[in-house]
């Protein structure tokens, strides 16, 4: 549980139920003996962007692994699904590269099914359901506003057809060990027996590989991880000077994963207008701000297992650096 910070707390600003959560988590994290900032907070229209420049990177393999495995077994999918009765449900959609090579392939098929993009965006849902309608005049789509598990509970409780859930791009891995067992049983609470799941892990491999996914040539990666000070600044009136902090992320062999930090060059002090409170930062202090997990094959049965899952199939590319699997809600 979090300790009471009692400077913010007592601070009148009109701040949303988001920018209320987005201060809370801020200032907690920059309170911390050491230093860590939510990931999710990455992402806004910039980080978005940001990121869909990082899939198309030659260094970055995730999402050229994930199109290889949708382009290669996209038939084999769609016959697991069945031909009729099911809505495609996809959590953080994104812009759905990656699902319209599955959702062509289902409506060549003539299959009847309804795409449901969920997310807390409403900017995100109405984007991705315009351009769906717009690419796919033919798609029932059901857009849905909402947190993923309340959204996914409403849909389990109309109970007139089978949900087949989407949680591509390896966010799992963002996941600490014991959020992502929170993330899974809550996942496996909001849906019905017998739905399925099809969820994106990216691989354990030659380090050199995953290393440069994260260090890329173009600096991208680096200007996508600073995007939280950017935010901050904006959103919370703070003063991080961006030229203050450099990019550093390394292979963690213990973990098996990326950690990437943002990074003080000097001694400094940062003022957060709307906590009220200012942060000091040593000369080369980090500030972490993502960990990207790899998995193995053991580990994958293992989290299935133990949330309430049984797996259906697992899809790799041909280098098996990337693996998508089948659930299926026990």
């Amino acid at each position: 549980m979090k300790a009471p910070l009692s400077r913010y707390e007592e601070t009148d600003f009109d701040l949303d139920e988001q920018q209320r959560q987005f201060a809370e988590d801020v200032a907690y994290g920059l309170s911390q003996p050491e230093k860590r900032l939510p990931c999710k907070y990455i992402y806004d229209d910039v980080g978005s962007e940001l990121f869909s420049r990082i899939m198309e990177l030659p260094e970055y393999y995730p999402t050229q692994c994930e199109m290889e495995i949708f382009d290669t077994h996209k038939s084999d999918l769609a016959k697991i699904f069945g031909h009729t009765g099911f809505n495609i449900v996809e959590l953080g959609a994104g812009d759905g590269q990656k699902t319209r090579v599955l959702i062509d392939e289902l409506l060549d098929r003539t299959c009847d099914f309804t795409y449901v993009p969920l997310d807390i965006s409403e900017a995100a849902v109405n984007g991705i359901s315009d351009r769906f309608a717009d690419d796919f005049p033919k798609l029932s789509i059901n857009g849905i506003v909402s947190d993923y598990f309340e959204g996914l509970r409403w849909l389990a409780d109309q109970n007139h057809c089978r949900n087949i859930v989407l949680f591509l791009g390896s966010t799992i891995g963002n996941f600490t060990p014991q959020g992502r067992s929170v993330f899974l049983k809550n996942l496996r609470r909001s849906i019905n027996t017998g739905d399925l799941v099809l969820i994106g892990f990216d691989m354990v491999k030659e380090i050199d590989t995953i290393v440069r996914a994260y260090n890329d040539s173009q600096g991208v990666t680096a200007a996508f991880n600073q995007n939280i000070l950017r935010r901050i600044n904006s959103e919370l009136d703070a003063d991080f000077d961006l030229d203050n902090f450099i990019y550093y992320s390394t292979w963690d062999a213990v973990s098996r994963a990326i950690r990437s930090y943002q990074v003080s060059c000097c001694r400094q002090e940062v003022y957060v207008g709307k906590i009220g409170q200012t942060f000091e930062f040593e000369p080369w202090e980090a500030v972490h701000t993502e960990s990207s997990h790899k998995f193995n094959e053991e580990q994958i049965a293992t989290l299935a297992d133990r949330n309430g899952f049984a797996i259906e199939a697992c899809y790799t590319d041909a280098d098996q650096y990337y693996t998508d699997c089948l659930w299926r809600a026990k």
